[in-house]
């Protein structure tokens, strides 16, 4: 893996936050170049790329041309005529989270098959966000894999037409390409089973850091994960996307960070309020092991007195005691898959604006001792 990025540019610097929050307007093609300068399409590679066999007064028009519109030839097309490596930008919140390395290790490996260099940005330090971490990337790659959230529009501008992979996003009205995950389907697929365990009092423990969804609210009308709003859903009876102040009032608990020390100190917390606790689900695996430390500190057996349930399916999770039952993501699936996108949106197999471009990948549900 190629190390990360170094630039002393202060990140939300007045260019960065003038950003427009708005669809990225179509780029110049080598087409439009083409069109208009009256040559064809093998013409304008030729001319862009100082190669032989054609007239000088030729390139300078094209060249002329290419500036006026605002043409910049990609990398990747670069790379076929001179044979350079395509270069890909990899944008990740936090490596010391064990679920982004198995993830990057995926892409890394997918990439490499092809001949393709990766560049990882850890933006999750010092403030930094998604959109600093691809301002970072753009100069330097053909296109970008990341964890944007609400930074994806953005950092989809940024990209000035090379193709943006967002991964963990689901909104339609997105103009790159897209991997969203079925929330929806896991909640329904873990609560389903704990209550036919006849378990009575469920509780998520939510982390809202990873991007609060619209219009769902926790029982003090605090927004809540896009994980959080689907299991909230669930265990108040509500539908997506209503508030959940009816919900009982410890149906979700929020955590003060996607840490075990954060979520330890949830559950900790809410078995004082709620003794009678009888299941707990967690934001990720890295949560649910919280959760199971503070109940073993608070002399519960798990998963005869409380089930725990966490969510991606790290392999920290088979190291436990007891191990942990989750809801298992195959991160070798996301990592295929948003270099297979990246690679039909490079070559022209896949059309920018199509359904081919957003996928969805379903958690399984896989239970060991914990529950």
């Amino acid at each position: 893996m190629s190390q990360k990025p170094v630039s002393s540019d202060p990140m939300g610097s007045k260019a960065s936050r003038s950003l427009p929050a708005v669809r990225a307007a179509k780029p110049a093609t080598i087409l439009d170049v083409a069109a208009a300068a009256g040559v064809s399409r093998q013409t304008v590679t030729r001319a862009m790329n100082g190669m032989p066999g054609i007239k000088s007064s030729t390139r300078e028009r094209v060249l002329e041309l290419a500036r006026e519109l605002n043409y910049t030839p990609s990398r990747f097309a670069r790379g076929l005529v001179q044979g350079s490596h395509v270069s890909v930008g990899l944008a990740i919140p936090d490596l010391g989270n064990p679920y982004y390395p198995a993830f990057a290790s995926s892409v890394v490996e997918q990439a490499t098959a092809r001949g393709w260099h990766v560049v990882v940005d850890d933006f999750g330090h010092g403030g930094r966000s998604a959109l600093d971490a691809v301002e970072r990337l753009a100069p330097q790659v053909d296109a970008v894999i990341g964890y944007l959230g609400a930074d994806a529009d953005r950092a989809l501008v940024l990209m000035s037409g090379r193709p943006l992979v967002a991964l963990d996003f689901a909104d339609e009205g997105f103009a790159g390409a897209s991997i969203a995950f079925d929330y929806a389907r896991a909640a329904s697929a873990a609560v389903g089973y704990l209550r036919r365990q006849g378990r009575q009092r469920i509780v998520y423990i939510d982390w809202p850091g990873a991007g609060a969804s619209t219009g769902t609210l926790d029982p003090l009308g605090r927004g809540l994960s896009v994980r959080g709003s689907a299991f909230a859903a669930l265990l108040s009876d509500a539908s997506p996307g209503t508030s959940t102040q009816s919900a009982s009032p410890h149906s979700v608990v929020r955590a003060a960070g996607e840490s075990a020390a954060a979520a330890k100190e949830a559950v900790e917390a809410l078995l004082e309020r709620s003794p009678d606790t009888d299941a707990v689900i967690a934001f990720n695996d890295l949560m649910a092991a919280g959760a199971l430390k503070a109940l073993a500190q608070a002399g519960r057996n798990v998963p005869v007195d409380c089930a725990v349930l966490g969510m991606d399916g790290i392999p920290l999770g088979e190291l436990l005691t007891p191990e942990l039952s989750t809801l298992g993501l195959d991160l070798r699936e996301v990592g295929r898959t948003a270099v297979e996108l990246l690679d039909g949106l490079l070559s022209g197999a896949i059309q920018p604006g199509t359904p081919e471009v957003r996928r969805v990948i379903r958690h399984e549900l896989l239970l060991r001792g914990s529950a």
